[in-house]
């Protein structure tokens, strides 16, 4: 895991500086702080920029949650065919890109219609993927919480075979994070019990998305940034027990990586 750290640009240093561009698309009227979350735990793991793209309906919302985040938007309350040609111009624009997290009243066309489009690695996160399971995804992260996770099963037969048939790569959170590639499974067992708070998952799409941005690769971006969520949740809850939130934990990720 040392190795993997060491690998992370050193954004002190004024040449990696436009580096680590991320874009989200992401959140609903229903879910106005996903985008938010996702984008800060992305500059908090050392992307550079981030732009959130979200619905027109909550896009004041997500403006004004954080001064750091550049944020678009496209018309009505969910993502649809309208909002496709805005996406695909964000991930032109990205290293790396996060569709999925809030994403509620969204047409699953108009996500596997994003997602074939795209060329940088991108995390597919919540419920993008249901709608994106029939594809080539050698350019994807997965990261399903244990639901999501039943629905891949219930396809695939177990996310080894997921993997194995669509190239993809695969963090599931949970007591013991679970990270499939090529078929293969392994484990981390940082983290605590208060990481079942809301918005941890939105937490890890960004720092995966981060971490493809700076140039690892999906197998070490997945396993790193499951290590570096349970980690920075262990610092957190450290400080605030039981009342952790998820912004608490991205608080502490950059102390993590240091």
């Amino acid at each position: 895991m040392d190795r993997l750290i060491q690998t992370l640009p050193n954004h002190l240093d004024e040449s990696d500086v436009g580096d680590g561009k991320v874009g989200v698309v992401a959140g609903s009227v229903e879910f106005t702080g996903q985008p938010s979350i996702t984008g800060m735990a992305a500059l908090r793991t050392g992307s550079d920029h981030v732009r959130a793209l979200a619905p027109a309906e909550i896009h004041p919302i997500v403006a004004g949650h954080s001064p750091n985040l550049l944020v678009g938007r496209y018309p009505g309350e969910g993502f649809s065919d309208e909002a496709v040609d805005r996406a695909v111009e964000l991930g032109r624009w990205a290293d790396a890109l996060v569709v999925g997290p809030g994403l509620t009243r969204s047409d699953g066309r108009a996500v596997r219609e994003t997602l074939a489009a795209v060329d940088p690695p991108v995390v597919v996160d919540a419920v993008a993927i249901e709608p994106a399971l029939d594809g080539d995804f050698s350019n994807a992260v997965f990261t399903p919480d244990d639901s999501e996770e039943r629905t891949i099963v219930e396809e695939y037969g177990s996310l080894e075979a997921f993997s194995e048939s669509t190239d993809a790569v695969v963090v599931v959170t949970g007591d013991v994070d679970t990270i499939v590639v090529e078929g293969e499974r392994t484990t981390n067992e940082t983290g605590t019990a208060a990481l079942t708070v809301a918005g941890t998952g939105d937490t890890l799409a960004g720092v995966v998305a981060s971490l493809l941005g700076q140039g690892l690769n999906r197998a070490e971006a997945a396993e790193l940034g499951a290590w570096i969520v349970g980690k920075a949740g262990e610092l957190a809850t450290a400080d605030r027990g039981a009342g952790l939130v998820a912004t608490d934990v991205i608080d502490r990720i950059p102390d993590t990586i240091r």
